[in-house]
């Protein structure tokens, strides 16, 4: 599982580092040290304000993924356009070299924002990668969001 939050930087050409922690959960539990970059799901940051990410799947989980996702019956057809447009189509197969770096492509730094100072972000079968600034955003929402006090917290012993 994926956890934990890294603070690192990302180069003027794209190039960032996987945090040695991630490589290692690629290697042991996944027997592959290729993942999927892609788009990750557009969070709501509330007055049509809108922040996005970039996902990184392990290698055979994003099979897993795009086979669920072609099955799946629960999506108009405007949503399943969504879904392709935004994360399935822009996916690329990445690899780290032996120091961890991969590069971020401009059009996925485009479209999360990113900057010099970046978060990765363990998502237990996910990592996220988001900018500083847009990092802080999503977080304030987070805490908006956060469901104080329901019966399904209290069962998770929140």
């Amino acid at each position: 599982m994926f956890r934990g939050i890294f603070e690192t930087t990302i180069d003027a050409k794209g190039r960032t580092s996987l945090p040695a922690r991630f490589r290692e959960i690629l290697v042991s539990r996944h027997d592959d040290e290729r993942f999927f970059l892609t788009n990750s799901a557009p969070v709501d940051l509330g007055g049509g304000l809108h922040s996005s990410g970039l996902l990184i799947f392990p290698y055979r989980d994003w099979f897993v993924f795009e086979e669920n996702f072609r099955i799946s019956k629960g999506f108009t057809s405007e949503q399943r356009n969504s879904i392709m447009r935004t994360i399935i189509s822009p996916a690329q197969e990445c690899s780290a070299d032996k120091l961890g770096r991969f590069l971020i492509s401009p059009s996925f730094r485009k479209s999360a924002v990113l900057d010099r100072e970046i978060q990765f972000v363990g998502k237990m079968d996910k990592v996220e990668i988001w900018s500083m600034n847009e990092w802080d955003k999503v977080r304030a929402q987070d805490v908006k969001n956060f469901p104080s006090g329901t019966e399904a917290a209290a069962e998770l012993g929140l």
